[in-house]
């Protein structure tokens, strides 16, 4: 079975790099387009998978095409492409903002589609991907596609009206993550510490941290809690945060960001 890219920018690569480590695929089983001459030839070089210009020959070729190219491109990919559809082809959409029902109009026939939304951390393997799918799609393409996606990271179904949720959630927010941990390097430069020492003790809190959520199964306010002695340096410094509207400028942030995804 081959899988097919239109798109070989950060997140297709991404994908890549997670499907061959996990011995999903091999590099033959993969191919890939890019309106990009030497973006297609990167791909070809780090990966050893055959790279096309021409998106009809990654969907004349493949069994699975993966749509990874931004929003405001895949009018011009679908119209390219879609006399080439055909049933027995999955495709799999990573495309911010595009609902199942706007790529179905596109193609104005039925098709088997799983539209998906990865984040940046997938780049080291640690994504989180929601996946939903349309009528057409079957169990074993929603297997396949979990498959895919659990390879660079985790994945779950969801409704796909959860989808602006899921983009403020996980799909952004990383980007918030990364301010936070700029923030507490600052603080920490501040107190006097060097500053890659500083970035490593932020970073590190916040990856351990992450995982004591996932792997514990406790409520965060619990595990906050377990840092929070009475009287102590963490409670003092929760207390400001407090203060300062933390928790209701983190909601008010995402909220902006799920309405700013419904109206892509």
């Amino acid at each position: 079975m081959k899988i097919g890219f239109i798109g070989l920018g950060n997140m297709a690569t991404a994908m890549i790099g997670g499907v061959l480590g996990k011995g999903l695929y091999t590099k033959e089983d993969i191919i890939g387009s890019d309106k990009l001459q030497a973006t297609a030839d990167c791909a070809k070089e780090k990966f050893g998978i055959v790279t096309y210009v021409d998106n009809k020959d990654v969907v004349k070729n493949s069994d699975i095409i993966v749509f990874a190219v931004k929003p405001i491109f895949l009018p011009e990919v679908i119209a390219e492409i879609k006399d080439e559809m055909t049933m027995d082809k999955l495709v799999i959409s990573i495309v911010a903002g595009k609902s199942i029902a706007w790529i179905e109009e596109g193609f104005a026939k039925q098709i088997r589609l799983v539209r998906c939304m990865p984040n940046t951390p997938a780049f080291v393997g640690e994504g989180c991907t929601a996946i939903c799918l349309n009528c057409s799609a079957t169990k074993d393409d929603e297997k396949l596609a979990l498959d895919i996606m659990n390879s660079f990271g985790k994945a779950s179904v969801v409704s796909e009206h959860l989808m602006d949720a899921v983009v403020g959630v996980s799909g952004s927010s990383p980007a918030y993550v990364f301010m936070f941990i700029e923030a507490m390097a600052d603080a920490a430069v501040l107190a006097g510490m060097p500053r890659a020492q500083a970035y490593e003790f932020a970073a590190q809190s916040v990856l351990g941290s992450a995982k004591m959520v996932l792997e514990t199964g406790k409520h965060p306010a619990d595990l906050k809690d377990m840092v929070c002695s009475p009287g102590g340096t963490t409670i003092e410094a929760v207390k400001v945060l407090e203060e300062k509207g933390f928790r209701a400028a983190v909601m008010d942030a995402i909220g902006a960001c799920v309405e700013k995804s419904k109206n892509l």
